[in-house]
């Protein structure tokens, strides 16, 4: 069997740990060797057998034993089925699929808002053997919220790690947004900035990435049906997240007039952000 044959055949795998990683996000783990092989960034069809078929960014890529794994937030009814499974149950796996991050040496920063901080991860494991310098912002609305902090620590150190919350419970009190436009305003300067979460908040870090000029890398978020570009339910001003992306650079994504104003639907509607 070639390679793209094996991509975009379902594999059946089966769940060897369920991680809580707070009250709305689990962490499933499981062993795939082409998941293993992924590139930071990429993203995987998830089939729930009964339920349906969706999109989730890998969140743990090429462990011991082809261990890989994808953190979920419970926001619709494909993920509350998705959380009710345990040890032992099994998911449908295609892909991986997209272009993921393209590593950059030197000093560069990441900032993830909420379950976007998930492809994040994988993403300063890399960076750390390439021989750059990462600095990551975790932002969430509360302490309470906030995800994989831990890890990222145990890989980039404490100093490395700031973390913002809305709420001010932990670390900035504000937006990882507001607290990225303090970094920059302080002439810190940066080879690259690589985000991943909520469009509204990749649209603000977009901005401050063309005021600073600075590149970035955003992680974009559509309705994915297909992935691997047939359906255009993902496309967006002609370009399709799942084959194009869902990696973007800043170049790209500033000539893009849909970017933080809207997206699309199940029926591939346009529906405005908010």
């Amino acid at each position: 069997m070639d390679l793209l044959t094996a991509i975009n055949k379902r594999r059946i795998v089966e769940i060897q740990e369920v991680r809580v990683e707070n009250l709305k996000v689990k962490t499933f783990i499981f062993h795939d060797r082409l998941c293993a092989r992924a590139k930071p960034g990429q993203f995987v069809m998830v089939w729930i057998p009964g339920v349906d078929e969706v999109p989730m960014s890998l969140s743990y890529i090429g462990g011991g034993g082809d261990i890989s794994a994808i953190t979920v937030k419970m926001v619709g009814e494909a993920t509350k089925a998705l959380h009710k499974l345990k040890n032992g149950d099994i998911l449908g796996i295609r892909g991986p699929y997209g272009n993921g991050f393209n590593p950059v040496k030197g000093d560069v920063l990441l900032i993830g808002g909420g379950v976007g901080v998930a492809p994040l991860l994988p993403l300063i494991k890399q960076l750390k053997n390439f021989g750059s310098k990462p600095v990551l912002i975790v932002g969430a609305k509360s302490k309470d919220e906030l995800i994989l902090i831990r890890e990222a620590k145990k890989i980039l150190g404490l100093k490395n790690v700031l973390t913002a919350t809305e709420d001010g419970s932990e670390g900035f009190k504000g937006l990882a947004s507001n607290l990225l436009e303090e970094i920059l305003g302080e002439g810190k300067l940066f080879k690259q900035i690589y985000a991943s979460g909520p469009e509204l908040m990749l649209k603000k870090v977009l901005n401050l990435a063309l005021k600073f000029k600075v590149e970035a890398q955003l992680s974009l978020t559509r309705y994915i049906k297909c992935g691997v570009g047939l359906c255009g339910s993902c496309a967006i001003n002609g370009l399709r997240v799942c084959t194009d992306g869902p990696i973007f650079s800043s170049k790209i994504l500033a000539k893009i007039k849909e970017f933080g104003v809207y997206s699309r639907d199940a029926s591939g509607r346009r529906i405005k952000i908010e």
